[in-house]
């Protein structure tokens, strides 16, 4: 009885493993699904963003939710990969999890996976999205307005898709039970939601300012790799949980930023986003490392 329930679970986990890639899907639809026409630019897209900003969520939310009806072979290119990639760490996940434990100096290793999984916490991406646009308002910059506006926008879509999952998911997490990984099983884990969060964000950031700035590009989403990443070696999440949270944030990030960018700003000659990047309303940061003390951190310097 016992080996026909386990059974059972595991013939579960993949239509359910399925279901989370295929609302992926999302990042297809919004390569596919037209923007508003270059012919005829929105006038006003700030106004509109901001008074609308709970009416495209939902929007976005029922994009998302229906993404698996607006597949196309063009998408079995990614699609399929990262259907087996997830499928194969699932299977895996308990055997790269206990690895962690078989390795010492645990306590250090947790430590710093804390210290960098803030950046992915609900406080540091809503504080950034909230940044760059108080900063687009005090510096008049359109861009840096429509990145912050869309940055909430993406990080309120992945917190309800995330929360939503799980509920469904309900999966242990590698602490529990010798990390069996259960799904259905009072857990919340699956996917992650630091890395959704974190990947969210940063990509909205990376295409508004990766064109032109290709270090931010590398930057936001080098940080949010950092993000996922702790959130295994920190035993919060399987890795599993990792690579379909990143997935789902990166292809949500895109859905909203193609959805709702104003296309008139690619018009202009760059000033704005090259005066926002130099501003000194922006922090300055820099990692800190001491081989002495064996310690590492990061210095801040914001002049106003």
């Amino acid at each position: 009885m016992n080996l026909s329930h386990k059974t059972a679970r595991a013939m579960f986990r993949w239509p359910l493993c399925f279901v989370f890639i295929i609302i992926l899907s999302a990042q297809g639809l919004s390569q596919t699904t037209p923007t508003a026409p270059t012919a005829q630019p929105k006038p006003t897209p700030r106004p509109s963003l901001e008074k609308n900003f709970f009416a495209n969520i939902l929007k976005d939310q029922k994009g998302i939710w229906t993404a698996p009806f607006h597949i196309h072979e063009s998408d079995a290119k990614w699609l399929a990969p990262l259907v087996l990639s997830t499928g194969a760490l699932i299977f895996t996940d308990r055997r790269t999890s206990e690895a962690l434990v078989a390795h010492g100096d645990n306590l250090t290793r947790q430590r710093i996976s804390i210290d960098i999984s803030y950046f992915g916490s609900t406080a540091a991406t809503g504080g950034t999205a909230a940044l760059f646009y108080i900063a687009g308002r005090l510096k008049h910059d359109e861009r840096a307005k429509e990145t912050g506006l869309l940055a909430a926008e993406a990080l309120l879509d992945s917190g309800i898709v995330v929360q939503a999952l799980k509920v469904a998911s309900q999966r242990q997490r590698p602490t529990v039970d010798h990390s069996s990984g259960e799904f259905f099983d009072g857990g919340s884990a699956f996917p992650s939601g630091h890395a959704i969060g974190a990947w969210s964000v940063a990509t909205v950031i990376a295409e508004e300012y990766g064109p032109r700035h290709p270090a931010v590009r590398y930057g936001a989403y080098a940080l949010a790799t950092a993000v996922g990443i702790s959130r295994y070696t920190g035993r919060k999440h399987f890795l599993s949980d990792v690579l379909v949270g990143s997935a789902m944030g990166y292809g949500i990030g895109r859905y909203v930023y193609h959805q709702h960018h104003d296309t008139s700003l690619e018009g202009e000659t760059g000033k704005q986003t090259s005066h926002l990047l130099k501003s000194k309303f922006f922090p300055s940061v820099a990692p800190t490392f001491s081989r002495q003390s064996h310690s590492y951190g990061a210095s801040l310097a914001w002049n106003f």
